[in-house]
């Protein structure tokens, strides 16, 4: 082989490996374009309806009154100013923040936060949710008091009415060892009439015994 192959050769390997490492160097910057572009994107998406939401949200508590444009050209001012000059904003990441905040609005008109009246936009105000369930937890404490209390005189009532028949179980016990009871005892059916200790009770019987008549003065 001659020097002169030798040298061509040589050239040759040379300028191929120059071709090579021109495609790299685009490739990489390619690559770069693209990763630059993903992260523009990934921060526009931020995060999505829910951000956009509470960002509506504040601008429209602030203003009260205001239309949708206003709120929209607000937002994307924002969100161009926090972004840097490589990456700017496009007519499309503002069309994608206009579509945002119309899909925003939708959700707080639907919630019966804002109202719509024509082009204006009125804010109405977050639901006071807790106030209506501290109201509803009152009134469910009120008729569960007023139950209880219910239950407890009921159960009074009959603790009284325990207290009388073993007043009178013992009266008649006593009577029966002193000799006193009635040896008829009483017959069946019959009744037992409760009041106040210091009542005065007038009782009336008819002669054939099938009429009663009780006068509490209590």
């Amino acid at each position: 082989m001659s020097c002169g192959n030798v040298s061509t050769d040589c050239q040759s390997n040379h300028g191929t490996k120059n071709m090579a490492s021109h495609h790299e160097n685009a490739s990489s910057l390619n690559e770069g374009s693209i990763a630059a572009k993903k992260k523009r994107e990934s921060r526009l998406k931020g995060g999505g309806l829910r951000q956009f939401s509470n960002i509506v949200c504040q601008k429209l508590e602030s203003k009260v009154r205001t239309t949708y444009n206003e709120v929209a050209d607000e937002i994307v001012a924002e969100f161009s100013g926090a972004r840097d000059d490589a990456a700017a904003s496009s007519e499309s990441d503002e069309k994608n923040i206009r579509r945002r905040v119309y899909d925003a609005l939708n959700v707080l008109l639907a919630l019966d936060i804002i109202a719509g009246d024509k082009k204006e936009i009125h804010w109405k105000g977050l639901p006071n949710t807790h106030i209506k369930d501290l109201e509803e937890i009152k009134a469910l404490r009120l008729r569960l008091v007023k139950k209880i209390g219910k239950k407890v005189a009921y159960l009074k009532g009959l603790e009284e009415k325990i207290v009388g028949l073993q007043d009178l179980l013992t009266r008649n016990c006593r009577l029966l060892k002193c000799g006193s009871a009635s040896p008829e005892g009483f017959s069946l059916p019959f009744i037992l009439v409760q009041t106040s200790p210091h009542a005065t009770v007038e009782i009336e019987i008819s002669e054939d015994m099938q009429l009663v008549h009780f006068d509490f003065n209590s």
